[in-house]
């Protein structure tokens, strides 16, 4: 691959996963506001649960649509669409006169993150040389994790500036959104979507600056013999060659929600300061969560196409699981100094972001079918949104009525059951083409 073709593939990556930032922007926000707009809205703990997880909601709906909507309009177009909801949104979570205008708004934020965080690893996927996919693809979750760390760092910074300071955390979500339907203006279609719909002279022109002539030729041939592969409907996911690859990416949906990430960087705040840290303190803590999530997200990008997905996956859902044990034990049992606390949930989160998170969405964008490619992966990144909304919804109840370290203790449960699954049942997908995953469930089928 042309020196110049490697950085074409990186700048059309780098524009596709702001999609992933302002995706991570826009679910941890909510972590530095709740506790103000709690204050001000006069919110008890379930209500408080709702404010918080109703964006989940629309993320459902919003993965539910994009996958089958792109599938018919193409995957760039669809993230326009977008990137014009966050805007709204943004905007209109900074002006509510009630709670139900700013869930109203919350709602039409989730529909933007549900569609990215189906759209953007689903296009750098389709679009990345085999060779480098999982690199790619992890970029868009460090992308999230930035915009994690980035919402941490506005909250921060507006903490202390009065009671309307929410609202500016809200309002600082349009910058990226307008940025990112700039630079999507400037990107190409992802070139299977174009294959598909018949378009070849596009696709091999986008094809061609991203690698040589020659590959980009063999990539549209083993583009169309898949094609010629089944009816293109919903169906074909549950033919037997491809139900596999749907339980897989189900379940691994399901688990990297289920083993609690978003419990801690929702509820950060709340956490630190039940670990005894100020409010202040607890959400300058809570940066350093988003700090390192963010560096060792660096990790599974290195890694992934070097060591694979699978020893990746393994090594750090057996540690996510054991940090979440001592987490619990500390809250159970309040003897270790509130530093301690911070460094088991700094590794929980360390292990979390070399794998579980960018992975999960590697393996989730590159193991279907691409004539059900978009439609199978809001399938399953809507049932990752209906895993994160009752996690997001059950923690505080949880938390309230039993105790934190409940919480955590289920989650590290999971974990044990998470690691099985990725044992027995997940394949090794490093090197290989789209083509050629596709392929082989064929064969084993």
């Amino acid at each position: 691959m042309a020196r110049n073709s490697g950085l074409y593939v990186i700048a059309v990556t780098l524009v596709a996963a702001i999609g992933g930032l302002i995706f991570g922007f826009d679910t941890a926000i909510v972590a530095g506001a709740t506790r103000y707009m709690k204050e001000q809205f006069s919110l008890n703990s379930l209500q408080e649960g709702w404010a918080v997880s109703v964006v989940l909601i629309g993320c459902m709906f919003g993965a539910g649509l994009a996958g089958p909507i792109s599938d018919r309009i193409g995957r760039r177009r669809f993230m326009l669409i977008s990137a014009v909801l966050f805007f709204v949104s943004a905007v209109g979570c900074a002006v509510p006169r009630t709670i139900t205008e700013f869930v109203i708004f919350r709602f039409i934020g989730g529909l933007g993150i549900g569609s990215a965080a189906v759209l953007s690893p689903l296009y750098i996927a389709e679009i990345a040389p085999a060779r480098i996919r999982g690199a790619l693809v992890s970029v868009n979750q460090m992308a999230i994790v930035t915009g994690i760390l980035l919402a941490y760092f506005v909250n921060w910074v507006f903490a202390g500036s009065g009671p309307s300071n929410w609202r500016w955390m809200y309002a600082m979500g349009a910058i990226p959104s307008v940025l990112f339907f700039l630079l999507l203006l400037r990107v190409p279609e992802s070139p299977r979507w174009l294959v598909k719909n018949g378009r070849e002279d596009e696709a091999g022109a986008v094809l061609t600056r991203i690698d040589t002539a020659e590959a980009a030729a063999k990539e549209i041939r083993d583009i169309k013999d898949t094609l010629t592969l089944g009816e293109g409907s919903i169906r074909e996911l549950f033919r037997p060659a491809f139900r596999r690859p749907l339980l897989i990416a189900v379940v691994l949906a399901v688990f990297q929600q289920v083993t609690g990430i978003n419990a801690i960087l929702y509820y950060a705040p709340r956490i630190f300061e039940g670990a005894g840290f100020a409010r202040m303190s607890a959400i300058g803590q809570s940066t350093i969560v988003g700090l390192v999530n963010m560096l060792f997200t660096v990790v599974a990008i290195v890694l992934a196409d070097r060591v694979g997905r699978r020893p990746l996956l393994l090594v750090a859902t057996g540690g996510m699981g054991v940090s979440l044990v001592l987490l619990g034990a500390a809250f159970r049992f309040p003897v270790l100094p509130a530093s301690a606390l911070l460094l088991i949930i700094l590794l929980y989160i360390a292990f979390f972001a070399s794998a579980m998170g960018p992975l999960v969405w590697v393996v989730m964008a590159e193991i279907f079918p691409i004539k059900v490619r978009g439609s199978a992966m809001g399938l399953a990144t809507l049932i990752l949104w209906l895993a994160d909304f009752a996690v997001t919804l059950t923690f505080p109840v949880i938390s309230d009525k039993f105790h934190p370290s409940t919480a955590f203790w289920l989650y590290a449960a999971m974990c044990a059951l998470d690691l099985v699954f990725i044992w027995f049942f997940l394949p090794e997908t490093k090197g290989k083409s789209l083509e050629e995953i596709e392929r082989s469930w064929l064969k084993a089928a």
